[in-house]
């Protein structure tokens, strides 16, 4: 395979970064000043309805960075020099690479997760307001806080993992 322009490497690389400043920045900003922020000055019942008009707005941004980081991320992998296979353990790189893409793989399930289980779950719960059950909206509050912060761990592992593939 031809090696591509530095320019077209460049803006491959810079839409990879992009993606992922927004992706995380999101998930960082949610966990850390939003939803305490939430907690202090909502009811149970608005902030559920305010994370669920949230994550109306992010979860399609998130998805489409998932699906962009993917693209770009097979690119900048078919045309770098440490890449020796698919599942290599040769080298520190390939390790640190494939444990990236194993925390990406579990981020992507997490987030599967919020947008087809808890979010829908959280929305039928507040359709029946004058009938929602405290406790319910408690337990559904907690998964979606639940996967809030793994995706932010993982988020954060993944970025460890680069760290480590950029050293090697």
């Amino acid at each position: 395979m031809q090696t591509p322009s530095s320019w077209i490497l460049a803006v491959i690389f810079w839409l990879h970064m992009l993606a992922t400043v927004t992706w995380i920045g999101s998930l960082a900003a949610v966990n850390i000043l939003v939803l305490p922020a939430s907690h202090r000055t909502l009811s149970l019942p608005d902030q559920l309805s305010f994370i669920s008009a949230l994550q109306k707005r992010l979860e399609p941004l998130a998805w489409f960075c998932m699906g962009l980081l993917l693209v770009t991320g097979l690119f900048q992998l078919s045309t770098s020099p440490h890449y020796d296979g698919f599942l290599s353990l040769s080298t520190q790189w390939s390790l640190a690479i494939l444990v990236k893409h194993g925390f990406a793989v579990l981020m992507v399930v997490v987030s599967a997760i919020q947008t087809w289980e808890v979010l829908p779950a959280i929305q039928r719960a507040l359709m029946r307001k004058e009938n929602a059950d405290e406790a319910e909206l408690a337990k559904l509050q907690q998964k979606e806080l639940l996967i809030l912060r793994i995706n932010l761990i993982l988020s954060a592992l993944i970025l460890g993992a680069t760290a480590l593939a950029r050293v090697s």
